[in-house]
């Protein structure tokens, strides 16, 4: 009998998800735990495993069509050959959407997202709800009026000029997505200082001829560094939730990857609890599967506070985007004459300029007693 793969729920509040890539075709038999598809919403990225061994039957919606949370997404049967349900995916869409069954294009989501809207606040003129739906909702009612986030550009927006749409890659709409945030949510403010890199460079000399170490772990262990620093203030490892602080219980240590023209991020979670080795050993996992694209979901997602370097390009000085739900986001550079900048990026609603510069200034030296918190 076919078993159904329903769709997740990525973010609390959201209530339906984008089917971005396929990684099975139907009639591929999979095994429980292989990645079967991945989804999204404006925050974040999610891959869909296999529940148990089987035959991929068919995927209820194609790719890039968005569908209700609960939904059936897949089907998975013993038997290659099996039926599908006709009826069931679209009766599971309804219940999981309440009262209201007409899921929203990506651009209308997007829109309920920024107006704090629920899909069942506005009436869908077809069978989808357009952007133009909610455009419309929000003019009607006033919806901007007041509110502390810009008023969105309309979807129906074109460039005067000719040219033509290039879909995104999955990098590229996660790039897209922490830019949003930073835009829409986060008040950023930038600090830097100057520090003298010497003593940074002969701390990770020295750490990697201990360790028998192949490559330099300087950046691994400035973010180390950042671990602390964190603990120590723990407003670095926080977010603004409306009017209220919100502190992490853990450290999730988000670090920049390049691979290729892919910007990524990767997370280390649960930071405070790795010594230094440990650290720089998870790291150095981690940034060798993102080279391979063999990350799970949780691994670059769930960031607390985020650490970049643009050092290896020879860049003195960056400015870098914060992540989704961060408040702090150290850049790296590299040094010049002597010296060398460090800057964070700083959510100024969460953080004060005083509380940046002492965390920058922890950064600045590296530890004296061997590396403990």
């Amino acid at each position: 009998m076919p078993v159904p793969i329903h769709a997740p729920r990525v973010n609390n509040n959201d209530d339906f998800v984008r089917l971005t890539h396929l990684f099975v075709s139907p009639g591929a038999y999979v095994r429980q735990g292989d990645p079967v598809a991945d989804v999204e919403t404006d925050k974040a990225t999610f891959t869909v495993e296999a529940e148990q061994d089987g035959y991929v039957l068919g995927f209820c919606p194609q790719v890039g069509e968005t569908i209700a949370v609960g939904s059936v997404l897949a089907w998975i049967g013993e038997g290659a050959d099996e039926a599908i349900p006709a009826a069931a995916g679209k009766d599971a869409a309804a219940t999981s959407a309440g009262d209201y069954a007409a899921a929203p294009t990506l651009k209308a989501a997007i829109l309920l997202a920024q107006y704090g809207l629920r899909a069942g606040d506005v009436a869908a003129s077809g069978e989808r709800l357009s952007a133009s739906d909610v455009e419309q909702y929000i003019v009607s009612r006033g919806v901007a009026r007041g509110s502390r986030r810009s008023v969105p550009q309309s979807a129906s927006w074109m460039p005067a000029e000719p040219g033509k749409q290039v879909p995104l890659t999955p990098p590229e709409h996660g790039m897209l997505r922490t830019v949003a945030w930073h835009k829409s949510e986060a008040v950023p403010g930038y600090l830097e200082l100057s520090y003298d890199p010497i003593p940074w460079a002969e701390y990770a000399a020295a750490f990697q001829k201990q360790h028998s170490l192949f490559l330099s772990p300087l950046l691994a262990l400035l973010s180390r560094r950042l671990v602390c620093a964190a603990l120590d203030q723990p407003a670095v490892n926080s977010t603004m939730v409306g009017e209220q602080r919100h502190v992490y219980d853990h450290v999730n240590l988000g670090f920049t990857v390049q691979s290729g023209d892919d910007l990524m991020v990767v997370v280390v979670r649960e930071a405070e609890k790795l010594d230094e080795l440990a650290f720089v050993q998870k790291l150095g996992e981690l940034q060798r599967r993102a080279m391979r694209n063999a990350l799970r979901p949780d691994e670059t997602s769930g960031a607390t506070v985020g650490f970049s370097s643009m050092a290896r390009w020879a860049v003195m000085r960056h400015v870098p985007v914060l992540l989704p739900q961060t408040a702090f986001m150290v850049a790296h550079t590299a040094p010049s004459g002597g010296s060398a900048r460090m800057g964070v990026t700083y959510d100024h609603r969460v953080l004060s300029g005083g509380v940046v510069v002492s965390a920058l200034q922890t950064l600045a030296v590296p530890p004296a007693n061997g590396g403990s918190a």
